[in-house]
């Protein structure tokens, strides 16, 4: 075994595929524009289609965004979380409760959310990094059913039966009761969402979290603290669910314990893995197809969880890298 230098790994990491190839960028973006023009044309133009209405849209944005955080342990650092809804859930109450009791500034609300989500993930994540594999997919399953029947026991809250939130976040800048401002907010945190992983995975501790998934023992023995980079990489990813947990609540102005349970985990995992792990836009992909596939076929039949299931295995069986590896093989010839 021949000695890898940190200049080596440097080299060895640094993603020039995380883009894809240039007819992939260009797919890539056209999606982007797409996503956000469509649902701005439907609204102006009076399209009543549901499929293209801001709430439909902004509903997809804001589960994007937490598929974005989660892809960023799971995707590039090998960490598979089957708890990442516990943080929509931390960060829909941070904005849920203060304005049960009157606190009505997103000010106050979005850093709760983000601070509150990214403290459970610290002391979660201290304890569940010691452990690996199917160990540690447990561990963050049972962290987040705690999460979820610590919520669900608060009755002044609604416990089982919700929360429902009176008046949204207020802004001294912007008016996010409008549908259109909510929808351009979202819109807005799922670009600097990406570009912040974008960020992150290329600098020298994203190759070092990079580097944990690939050979975790070869990077301890180049002198990294392993622990240490996975552990901040899960807080970060925990914070930026949490403002996604945060715009949910804005969203949907209702919350309950049901955001994060262990299914709604499964779910986000899901995306991830339709749209491509370990790719940028991976995770927006596989929010949109999945949401608009279960909206389908919900249309058709009472049922629709049984073929969605079987659309599902078969994606992940047959669509090598995803709905992003697709991309990239089908429309590039570079």
């Amino acid at each position: 075994m021949t000695d890898t230098t940190p200049a080596q790994l440097d080299e060895h990491l640094r993603a020039p595929g995380l883009f894809g190839s240039a007819s992939g960028r260009i797919i890539t973006l056209a999606f982007m524009v797409i996503l956000l023009c469509v649902p701005l044309a439907a609204h102006f133009l009076g399209i009543r289609l549901q499929l293209v209405s801001l709430d439909f849209i902004t509903r997809i944005l804001c589960l994007a965004i937490a598929a974005v955080s989660l892809n960023l342990i799971l995707g590039f650092g090998g960490m598979i979380s089957f708890g990442h809804a516990a943080y929509i859930g931390i960060g829909a109450y941070c904005v849920g409760i203060p304005a049960y009791h009157g606190y009505e500034s997103g000010w106050l609300h979005f850093p709760l959310a983000i601070a509150a989500s990214a403290l459970f993930a610290l002391v979660t994540g201290a304890i569940s990094l010691r452990t690996k594999g199917v160990y540690f997919i447990m561990i963050t399953m049972a962290f987040a059913q705690m999460g979820y029947y610590f919520f669900l026991s608060l009755d002044e809250y609604g416990g089982d039966d919700g929360l429902t939130i009176y008046s949204r976040s207020v802004f001294d800048i912007i008016n996010i009761e409008n549908k259109m401002v909510l929808f351009l907010l979202t819109y807005i945190c799922l670009v600097a969402s990406i570009y912040a992983v974008y960020r992150i995975v290329n600098s020298r501790f994203g190759m070092v979290v990079r580097g944990c998934q690939s050979n975790e023992e070869r990077m301890k023995a180049l002198g990294y603290n392993t622990y240490a980079y996975k552990l901040t990489a899960y807080v970060i990813a925990g914070g930026m669910c949490g403002l996604a947990g945060a715009l949910l609540g804005n969203f949907t102005t209702f919350i309950s314990p049901d955001m994060m349970g262990w299914s709604r985990s499964g779910e986000l995992m899901f995306m991830v893995i339709l749209g491509g792990t370990g790719s940028l836009f991976g995770p927006v992909f596989g929010a949109v197809a999945f949401v608009f596939i279960e909206e389908v076929l919900s249309t058709f039949t009472t049922y629709w969880a049984l073929p969605f299931g079987v659309l599902l295995v078969l994606s992940v069986l047959f669509i090598k890298g995803g709905l992003n590896g697709l991309i990239q093989r089908g429309w590039s010839r570079d």
